[in-house]
């Protein structure tokens, strides 16, 4: 605010300046041209006293009025010119002819009214004016900003942009059935007015982050050919208190105008958040928003022909108003892709990207379970620069075994130097970690083994290779989940007689795993099917304020301790079980890491072909 004041007076100090500037030029030549009139007695005492060296006489022959320069003498006065206007010039004439003083006659020239009045006025007028120009350029058009807070920030796509469909979008099958419905309305509603069906005035896509809620918003604004308005909800929200409201006023007044139209507010929960649980009450800025949001989409206006979609990946912390029928009407879940919805992504992102005839599509789909669209794409993208890297005009499947470790792990930082102790030490860790996710049977295969530094700060890794997709976890599965957490731990006790500090993302991995297990998904008979669960990630302040952080008592958090370190430990005395067994594959493994500090599956799994298993 006190840069656009200092901007303002600092200009109309300019203006100000040149308009004195004019005015004294405009006096000063005033003045001069009064310095230099004489009276007529003055003129008389001139020629009288011989003072006038030449007189002309200037005379428009058309009036009888005229002009009389006297140039006066240079020993007398300075030389200059002194001039009188008479109204009779004849009477002047016979004047100077009585006292014998020569002079000369000449005709008035014709003035140029439009010179001499109108050009000087327009260009002082256009002097102003480009002052005044400069000025609002300078200041960046402080005035038109300010005038514009309050605007909306969305942009607009019309048919003239480049379009999304629903060819682009690939895995989301069910997704785009639901959305299709929309389309259809959008461009034949009377068929569904007929019937009094109403269509959703609202659309929230829900999922985690990558799996393409945005992209399948554009496609619906495509494939129904109408304006797209896209917003992000951050663009709302200002410290100002009623800016977001005007905003959210703005906007829906623009889609009226455009209507049948599609508002698109993507992360809506940065302006949608459940009202009362800041600090802020009432007044907060980005409860005003919201309040204004719920109105605009379902208050007593009427916005016909408008469809809000949003996306989200924060669905539990949205305002209940918001969710209710009648605002969003339908919720579209876009989750993670399945195998097949894989494949079709990776077919979308290959093209233009050459491939050579060892790449297998399929192959690559079976082994990234868990990756969205947005991982695929950067897959292939990573896999692509290693090509380039090594000047070759063609992507390999070694490349894209890289780029997956790359993306899933972090970059390899072979560069790092590490003492042969700590080589050794993370080689029988992750040996056995590799071990238990073989035998185990429901958390491998192994896909590769390395002892190299990665950019994450591990020494090493272990990546297991998914085969297939699993909607559920078991109690089963997760048991095991932990035990191959600790087997990196187990390695180091059974073959050095100490531990390190290398175990303790895997322990926090493995309390993690068993909490869950007790608190929150039932799995302990002890416990029973009771949630204790006190939603340690709210992400409120001020919701549970005044409550206290948990809902049991003393006697149940220590049965919690009891049972997870039950867990923790049967999974360890399992984990030491395996590893004791597999002892001749855990030397080997780690032997075999020492020499080539990264093996692929084929190369582990041909050590459990070749050597004995213990008994124990």
């Amino acid at each position: 605010m006190n840069d656009r004041r200092n901007r303002g007076l600092n200009g109309l100090t300019l203006m100000l300046f040149v308009i004195a500037l004019f005015a004294i030029l405009w006096f000063t030549n005033q003045i001069d041209q009064r310095e230099k009139e004489i009276s007529y007695k003055e003129f008389c005492s001139l020629i009288e006293d011989g003072e006038a060296a030449n007189v002309l006489v200037v005379q428009n022959k058309s009036v009888p009025t005229g002009r009389v320069d006297v140039e006066v003498k240079q020993d007398v006065e300075d030389g200059s010119v002194r001039s009188l206007y008479v109204s009779d010039v004849n009477e002047i004439q016979q004047y100077l002819k009585e006292q014998g003083v020569e002079y000369e006659v000449s005709d008035v020239p014709q003035d140029n009214w439009f010179a001499t009045a109108i050009v000087p006025s327009l260009l002082m007028l256009a002097g102003i004016f480009l002052i005044f120009f400069m000025m609002n350029r300078q200041g960046g058009g402080a005035n038109t900003k300010a005038m514009n807070f309050g605007k909306s920030r969305a942009r607009l796509s019309t048919e003239n942009d480049k379009k999304v469909t629903f060819d682009q979008v690939a895995g989301l099958h069910e997704e785009k059935e639901e959305l299709e419905e929309i389309v259809d309305f959008l461009k034949s509603p009377k068929k569904y007015i007929q019937v009094g069906a109403r269509i959703p005035k609202g659309v929230l896509l829900v999922g985690p982050p990558g799996t393409g809620k945005t992209l399948l918003a554009k496609a619906v604004a495509g494939e129904a050919g109408v304006p797209f308005f896209t917003i992000s909800g951050s663009d709302f929200v200002e410290m100002f208190v009623g800016v977001g409201a005007s905003r959210v006023r703005d906007l829906f007044e623009e889609a009226k105008k455009n209507a049948p139209c599609i508002i698109f507010i993507d992360e809506i929960d940065a302006v949608a958040r459940r009202r009362g649980t800041g600090m802020g009450g009432g007044h907060d800025e980005r409860e005003q928003t919201l309040n204004q949001l719920l109105v605009e989409m379902d208050g007593f206006g009427v916005n016909e022909g408008i469809i809000v979609m949003s996306a989200t990946n924060r669905v539990d912390i949205l305002d209940p108003a918001i969710l209710r029928p009648g605002r969003f009407d339908r919720k579209v879940t876009v989750g993670r892709p399945d195998v097949k919805g894989r494949e079709e992504i990776l077919k979308v992102h290959a093209k233009g990207k050459p491939l050579g005839d060892d790449v297998d599509l399929k192959q690559i789909a079976q082994t990234t379970a868990g990756f969205t669209g947005a991982d695929l794409e950067n897959l292939l993208n990573e896999s692509a620069i290693l090509a380039a890297k090594e000047n070759r005009v063609y992507v390999t499947q070694k490349d894209i075994r890289h780029a997956f470790v790359k993306v899933g792990i972090g970059a390899e930082k072979k560069s790092r130097i590490i003492s042969e102790k700590e080589k050794k030490i993370t080689a029988y860790h992750e040996a056995g970690h590799a071990i238990l996710f073989h035998v185990l049977p429901d958390v491998g295969p192994v896909y590769s083994v390395s002892i190299i530094p990665t950019g994450t700060g591990a020494a090493g890794y272990t990546m297991p290779l998914p085969e297939k997709d699993e909607m559920f976890n078991t109690k089963g599965k997760m048991l095991q989940d932990i035990t191959v957490a600790l087997g990196g731990r187990v390695a180091e006790e059974e073959v050095f007689d100490d531990i390190t500090t290398g175990a303790s993302q895997d322990i926090k991995q493995a309390t993690s795993y068993a909490k869950s297990m007790v608190m929150k998904y039932g799995m302990s008979e002890t416990l029973g099917l009771i949630n204790y669960d006190n939603d340690s990630d709210e992400v409120f302040i001020g919701r549970d304020l005044a409550h206290t952080s948990r809902g049991y008592g003393e006697q149940v958090a220590g049965t919690i301790d009891q049972e997870v370190k039950r867990i923790i430990d049967e999974c360890y005395e399992r984990a030491r079980h395996i590893i004791r067994k597999y002892n001749q594959v855990l030397e080997a493994c780690a032997a075999l890491l020492l020499e080539k500090e990264k093996i692929t599956r084929e190369e582990f799994e041909a050590l459990f072909a070749e050597l004995e298993v213990s008994e124990v």
